[in-house]
């Protein structure tokens, strides 16, 4: 019997991306995520399930990584496709080697601009740390 893959998160999967940086008595923090109209298109938590999806080819073991249901990584995925300008990731059914998944380019593009953003957020809190001293 095959033991379940376990979430092993990198220093970035631990908890969603809070950037923050503390001077003194204050912390200055943000998050990014992009909203599409109908709510979130993507975030610190879908970009881990992009990753994982990558790793592992396939939504159901993504999700048990993440200790994650199936259904909710499905929804997920399917919420960010129908968001998209075009599919991030691509599913195959089962059959005798069993069913698939995979991200497709655009899928690779937008997790790689999530962490540029992010960076970008990290920079931005780090170059305003003077305006927060100012506080204390």
């Amino acid at each position: 019997m095959k033991s379940k893959p376990k979430f092993n998160p990198e220093n970035k999967d631990k908890t969603p991306e809070d950037v923050s940086l503390a001077v003194k008595n204050f912390t200055l923090k943000g998050r990014i995520w992009i909203d599409g109209v109908d709510g979130t298109f993507i975030g610190f938590g879908r970009v881990v399930l992009l990753e994982r999806i990558e790793q592992y080819g396939s939504i159901s073991k993504a999700a048990k990584s993440m200790e994650m249901s199936y259904k909710h990584a499905w929804e997920l995925v399917e919420s960010m496709n129908n968001q998209g300008s075009k599919p991030l990731v691509i599913k195959t059914t089962g059959g005798k080697d069993g069913g698939g998944a995979q991200l497709t380019e655009y899928g690779k593009k937008v997790v790689e601009l999530f962490w540029e953003l992010n960076n970008n957020l990290k920079q931005f809190i780090e170059d305003n740390k003077e305006l927060l001293k100012m506080l204390n």
